[in-house]
């Protein structure tokens, strides 16, 4: 498991800068994006080369893809991680404006296709990888006052799904829940009932050993981190 190439979209907080910080850890190189620019420098600063961090907007497809070129300068990834996320405040959906609506669709749907666009088929080349894309328990059930961030979740998981079935074989496109993880999104919804559960540099002590060994007999499955409440 030594020395794989892990590509993180979200980077800057949350569950991506867990992610990030515990997989360099364990001696692996990691490329990420997000939008925020003093988080990408504090990464930069605390994390050299061979990683590399960069702000990129995954909703715009022009970015992502400069991006995606000068990362698979050092070669396709083993692993890509669609985490990057919007969360609707809480609320009837007729109450939704369109704007807000918009952008969490572009962020958590068309942002998560961006990137599919344009690292996969590096990937396929290669003949090998792992692409995860963050769904949610709200990808598989719902609640009142979320149905933006379900119908995401929601399509995410037929996104991945349809896309585990145009992939050759050897490779794996995963829908995967976090589980509940104590964040800045959770708290959006949730307020201070978020705190009844694991803050995410615990909660990836346990992500990154369970996303190192998926493969390709996972393609197409709906998976949760185990141990972690979903």
């Amino acid at each position: 498991m030594a020395g794989r190439k892990i590509v993180i979209t979200g980077v800057t907080r949350g569950l991506g800068r867990a992610l990030a910080e515990e997989f360099i850890a364990q001696g692996h190189t990691v490329f990420g994006c997000g939008r925020g620019g003093e988080g990408i420098f504090d990464l930069r600063l605390t994390h050299a080369a061979p990683h590399g961090f960069s702000v990129v907007d995954v909703a715009n497809d022009v970015k992502v893809g400069i991006w995606a070129a000068d990362v698979l300068g050092h070669g396709a990834p083993d692993l890509l991680i669609n985490n990057a996320a919007l969360m609707n405040e809480p609320k009837p959906l007729w109450e939704e404006e369109d704007r807000t609506f918009t952008q969490l669709v572009d962020v958590n749907l068309r942002g998560v296709a961006n990137v599919i666009r344009h690292f996969v088929p590096a990937m396929i080349a290669a003949g090998k990888g792992v692409i995860v894309n963050f769904s949610s328990g709200w990808g598989r059930s719902v609640s009142a006052g979320v149905a933006p961030y379900c119908m995401s979740k929601w399509g995410i998981e037929g996104l991945t799904k349809a896309l585990a079935e145009d992939l050759p074989d050897g490779m794996a496109a995963i829908p995967l829940s976090p589980g509940i993880i104590d964040t800045d999104m959770l708290r959006i919804a949730w307020a201070d009932g978020a705190s009844a559960y694991p803050k995410a540099d615990v909660w990836a002590k346990k992500a990154v050993p369970f996303l190192l060994a998926l493969g390709a007999r996972d393609n197409g499955k709906s998976l949760t981190i185990s141990g972690v409440p979903d």
